[in-house]
């Protein structure tokens, strides 16, 4: 092609309006198709017989002579492009990255610093395949060359500088990227660098605990999703990535040895707590239900919970439900042995969290017993003041029983741990309702010893008479206190899921009628000022529209089998860190409730060199430790999950590339039937 066909076919392209892309001349063909297929012999004698030949010429897709060595994996190939003086590697170095060539790749990065030095650590610029933000460590964590990234950490000291979130105003970083850059080009390196520290491969190697880190991450991504709506998808995406990765790994335990060392694992669990499971704890408190509900974990939570007692699994349902009403019997008796003789077999039998749970039922049916005796009294027949039926301060042992109850987890948790369950803010308003119960009736016989008139009757009382209210307060304690049964309903494996969609369906049913309410509002205050006829017509259209709209709802799909395995577990760990004794025994003073209150002042009085004793608002009084305690079995079992993680990885690679494989042969063979019988 000559000079003038050149210029004619750029005016061409200028008056069609078309895309002007690099086109390869005759001869610039000819030495690609030499370079995939040829010798090194062949190749250099072009060149000398070319000496003005451009070697860093590129075709449409930006690809040159040494991306196609590349492709063909050819060492000494490219060995030779890099020789010639005039070679320019250009994003050569991430191609072979991503084709995860690490000797390749070494010989480009080499080039590059023979060039610059320092230049394999800068990012590329104009490159058809790569971000502007690519670096050689960026793309092998990318496509997850664990080699590769070793070799680049290891051998290269290459680093990814960790993105700041969206949410982030720092003046070093985040304000300085906004002033120079527009704000996509920031979001998008953004994303590009959580893509490349949240795969799995660049995590086991650059973290001591996988898991953790994962855990983290995902709580970060989900966070910049909330904020950064725009890239909401992608985010998520990531966030399940690794919650997915962090579930395959303890998935790849098989011992109950090595699953139970990943959950006892302290560290990032700042608070001190007797629960033998630390990790567990973060999984819920990070809301990794797909990791809480793995069959593993699940598989230990169900063993720690029933603590050796495996017969109550094989029992049915009637026999089980016959133990919780012996329990009500046996309560005291149960009381009496834990108090006295603690640490005989019985004692730590009747210590395991399945009878905590048995004792807390049997003690609440007596507690909505006593309430249900109180609110059917007769009205008729009582006087001004608080009710006389002799069940009153067994109620309020009760009530104080259970207040103490939630202070003391609110302690061990934290208000912003306890408060974080939407049950616990239950259980809370229905004893904080009792207490106002109590202090009407405490208000109405005040009233009554001051002012008399104990025998006046019902109709001449006074609508605000304390004793009206303290009936009131006390009816809508009554029906949470009946509700709450419920919250066992969510431990059964059949109603649990149920109960979930019928509370997912209410709050969708309750966001639509908010949405009806504002269009019905806004109708209203329109058609007000016409005729009642109309008035009638639009109304009638409207609800016809709402029924239409009612009609077209339907629910959104969720991982139902998880959420519920997620919170049955919350509710395990809850009742593992009760104390043995129920409501209202629990407000005996025993050894073991004292023996979190003497760790803490001891660690207070005498601080050891890795622990300090804090406190603050949220998380109340607390033991930090200072620096992670060295686990060596911990290192072993993590190294091989971490082992068998890549290897189950790299099976599932296999099969995919034999089945790809499988198709083109029958493909193959289809072709050759056609072309025999053509034939």
């Amino acid at each position: 092609m000559t000079q003038e066909d050149t210029h004619r076919t750029e005016e061409e392209y200028e008056i069609r309006g078309n895309v002007t892309l690099p086109q390869l001349q005759e001869i610039e063909q000819e030495f690609f198709d030499l370079v995939a297929n040829g010798t090194i012999a062949e190749v250099e004698l072009y060149l000398r017989v070319h000496p003005d030949f451009k070697i860093n010429a590129t075709n449409y897709q930006g690809i040159t002579a040494l991306h196609i060595a590349i492709e063909e994996k050819n060492i000494c190939m490219v060995k030779f492009l890099l020789s010639h003086p005039e070679i320019d590697p250009g994003d050569a170095h991430l191609y072979a990255i991503r084709e995860n060539e690490t000797k390749i790749a070494a010989m480009i990065l080499d080039k590059l610093n023979e060039i610059s030095p320092g230049l394999e650590y800068a990012s590329v610029t104009h490159s058809s395949d790569f971000p502007d933000e690519a670096t050689p460590l960026a793309i092998a964590a990318q496509y997850g060359h664990y080699e590769l990234i070793q070799y680049l950490i290891e051998h290269r000291l290459h680093r990814i500088q960790r993105p700041h979130p969206p949410n982030c105003n720092c003046l070093s970083v985040c304000k300085r990227e906004r002033e120079i850059y527009d704000s996509l080009t920031v979001d998008r390196k953004r994303i590009f660098l959580y893509r490349a520290i949240s795969n799995p491969a660049y995590i086991c190697l650059t973290e001591e605990d996988p898991i953790l880190a994962s855990f983290n991450l995902s709580v970060e991504l989900k966070m910049a999703a909330s904020y950064d709506r725009e890239f909401y998808n992608e985010y998520i995406q990531l966030s399940e990535q690794l919650s997915k990765f962090a579930t395959d790994l303890i998935g790849c335990a098989r011992k109950a040895q090595e699953v139970e060392t990943v959950l006892k694992r302290t560290s990032g669990f700042t608070r001190t707590s007797r629960f033998i499971y630390p990790r567990l704890l973060i999984a819920l408190d990070y809301k990794q239900k797909t990791f809480v509900a793995h069959p593993n974990v699940q598989e230990m939570i169900e063993n720690k919970w029933v603590d050796g007692w495996y017969e109550w699994r094989m029992r049915k349902t009637w026999l089980q439900c016959l133990t919780v009403l012996l329990r009500i019997i046996l309560l005291p008796l149960i009381a009496l042995i834990i108090l006295i003789i603690p640490n005989t077999k019985i004692a730590k039998f009747f210590s395991s969290p399945v009878n905590k749970f048995l004792h807390s039922v049997a003690s609440y049916l007596v507690f909505l017993i006593i309430v249900f005796i109180i609110s059917n009294a007769d009205k008729n027949k009582q006087l001004r003041g608080p009710p006389d039926t002799g069940f009153e301060p067994i109620l309020a042992i009760f009530v104080i029983s259970y207040l103490w109850s939630i202070i003391r987890l609110i302690i061990m948790h934290g208000p912003r741990r306890y408060f974080r369950a939407p049950w616990n803010w239950y259980e809370t308003c229905m004893i904080f309702l009792f207490v106002l119960t109590f202090i009407c009736w405490i208000d109405a016989a005040i009233d009554v010893r001051i002012n008399g008139q104990r025998d006046l009757e019902r109709k001449y009382w006074h609508k605000y008479d304390p004793t009206l209210i303290g009936e009131g307060i006390y009816c809508l304690a009554t029906i949470m206190a009946f509700f709450r049964l419920m919250f066992l309903c969510q431990l059964n494996y059949h109603l649990g899921p149920l109960q979930l969609s019928l509370g997912k369906m209410i709050r969708d049913v309750t966001k639509f009628i908010v949405i009806f309410a504002i269009v019905l509002l806004a109708f209203t205050s329109v058609v007000s000022v016409l005729r009642r006829h109309g008035h009638r017509k639009r109304h009638r259209r409207m609800d016809l529209w709402s029924n239409r709209g009612w009609q077209n709802e339907s629910l959104p799909s969720s991982p139902i089998r998880a959420i519920t395995r997620s919170f049955s577990s919350k509710v395990y760990v809850d009742f593992m860190l009760m104390t043995t004794l129920p409501p209202p025994f629990n407000i005996i003073p025993t050894f073991a409730g004292f023996q979190t209150v003497a760790e803490y002042v001891k660690v207070l009085l005498k601080p050891p060199p890795n622990k300090r004793a804090r406190w603050d608002f949220m998380q109340c009084c607390y033991i930090e430790t200072l620096e992670d305690e060295k686990d060596e079995i911990f290192d072993q079992v993590m190294m091989q999950l971490v082992q068998r993680y890549f290897r189950m990885k790299s099976r599932e690679i296999e099969k995919t590339n034999i089945e790809k494989l499988r198709r083109e042969l029958i493909e193959v063979r289809g072709l050759l039937r056609e072309a025999l019988e053509a034939a």
